[in-house]
């Protein structure tokens, strides 16, 4: 079932750590519609890095949907977008590494309708449509030295 353009229902909820734990990931009915608008800001990502690249710019999801089980398992936090279908970490190797993507994506998270952007450890970046409470959380950066506002290297 395609979920947008370039976006399945299979791969949002895909995760190799729930085939190897037997945990069923299957996306709720009741979450859908979240589902639909988080691939639908996940498309207007990628129009826009495409459009920076002048080039097509896919996006392959690391981890879109997860299960209260599975993102215990994963070691996620308990109120995590992921389990609302409100969320996706993801790569785009061509445009940039991580960090090139959400030095990019930064100033226009209101605009691209991303709630939360986050360049987490330098391997992926997620997108989230829920705006955080916290303004200050909106774009930050996780990596093992903890959490830092903005866009920072790691």
């Amino acid at each position: 079932m395609n979920l947008s353009p370039h976006f399945t229902l299979a791969e949002f909820t895909a995760s190799t750590k729930a085939m190897e734990l037997g945990i069923d990931n299957s996306l709720p009915d009741e979450l859908l519609d979240n589902a639909r608008k988080t691939v639908e800001m996940l498309e207007r990502i990628r129009a826009y890095l495409s459009k920076l690249a002048d080039k097509d710019v896919p996006i392959k999801l690391t981890s879109g949907y997860r299960c209260l089980a599975l993102n215990a398992a994963v070691g996620g936090k308990g109120a995590s977008d992921h389990t609302r279908a409100q969320a996706a970490d993801w790569v785009a190797p061509a445009f940039g590494t991580p960090y090139d993507i959400c030095k990019a994506l930064a100033p226009q998270v209101s605009a691209l309708g991303i709630g939360q952007l986050i360049h987490e450890f330098g391997i992926w970046t997620h997108t989230s449509t829920r705006t955080p409470d916290g303004a200050a959380n909106r774009v930050i950066t996780i990596s093992s030295a903890g959490t830092a506002l903005g866009i920072q290297r790691v």
